[in-house]
């Protein structure tokens, strides 16, 4: 399954952005406001859980300074990874892409598709927001 937000146009360089999506404890400004949990793990991964929803741990598998930083789940149950793409266009300006990619059965993928769109366009909305 893949999911990819809409590109978003920030009013921050790419390395700005970059830094502030490196830093875990970031992440809970761009939660929704029906989250129930947040919690850094370490320097690398933190756990949430939207209420009704399962906890989640996210861990960063990937960067490559001021482009792209990959997060996947921690645990094998649901594989999928969450990406964050960074394209600066100018001094004081970045597009972003969210995009989500999961393995899952049919009927998972029919479950979730719609939760995750909704928490993918607000995780990249309130990156407008930093």
């Amino acid at each position: 399954m893949h999911i990819e937000t809409p590109k978003k146009t920030i009013g921050k360089s790419g390395k700005a952005i970059y830094d502030f999506l490196l830093d875990v404890k970031n992440f809970e400004s761009l939660m929704p406001e029906n989250i129930s949990k947040f919690e850094v793990l370490g320097e690398d991964r933190f756990v949430f859980a939207l209420k009704g929803m399962p906890e989640i741990i996210l861990k960063r598998k990937e960067q490559y300074p001021h482009h792209k930083i990959v997060f996947g789940a921690a645990s094998d149950k649901l594989p999928f990874t969450l990406t964050a793409n960074i394209d600066s266009v100018t001094e004081n300006e970045s597009q972003v892409v969210l995009s989500f990619e999961g393995e899952f059965n049919a009927m998972m993928a029919m479950m979730i598709k719609n939760p995750i769109t909704n928490f993918m366009g607000t995780l990249s909305g309130n990156l407008e927001k930093i």
